[in-house]
């Protein structure tokens, strides 16, 4: 039964990741789609809407369900792991992807009513907070206690650092065009 439940929760998560990865990118499309003249922008922004809404509601939110379902089941049917400390820093990264998928959930709502808070580099750095948790969280989950925690921490922020650089090369070289 187990391996049945792992699986679904694995699926899942390969879902609501592409979903997470997906709707950043249309908050970069929609953002810039604002620079647009008239009738364009409009044009645009309607089908970002439609397409931000789709994705969110039909993909991402019910896989983000599914793998919490899927990982309190195993967590059910292996009480064990709740006391390995490792387990303990993982949920603390889920919940931080939790707290980063309804953020996004209300970036959503805020483009819906035309409200553009974050410029299209700030999304795409918000974008890469994404990667960081997918890389911790499956980090841990593969390596479990075998992991030395002080490495896991410095390539945990030497990633960050390159995810981050790679984002201000990019900006360099889109605004010198």
């Amino acid at each position: 039964m187990y391996q049945y439940i792992l699986a679904i929760h694995i699926i899942f998560i390969v879902c609501w990741f592409a979903g997470l990865f997906y709707i950043v990118r249309l908050f970069i499309y929609h953002t810039e789609a604002q620079e647009k003249p008239e009738p364009d922008r409009t044009i645009l922004s309607k089908q970002f809407e439609i397409m931000e809404h789709r994705l969110w509601y039909v993909i991402t939110v019910p896989s983000m369900f599914l793998v919490v379902a899927a990982g309190l089941t195993m967590l059910y049917l292996m009480p064990v792991w709740l006391q390995q400390s490792w387990m303990h820093l993982k949920l603390t990264f889920v919940l931080g992807l939790i707290v980063y998928h309804f953020i996004c959930q209300k970036k959503i709502k805020q483009m819906k009513k035309g409200i553009f808070k974050w410029t299209s580099t700030q999304l795409r750095i918000w974008n890469e907070i994404s990667t960081i948790f997918l890389f911790a969280i499956v980090f841990l989950a593969v390596l479990k206690n075998s992991l030395s925690w002080i490495y896991g921490i410095v390539g945990l922020l030497a990633f960050t650092m390159i995810i981050m650089s790679a984002v201000k090369v990019y900006k360099y070289y889109r605004t010198k065009k």
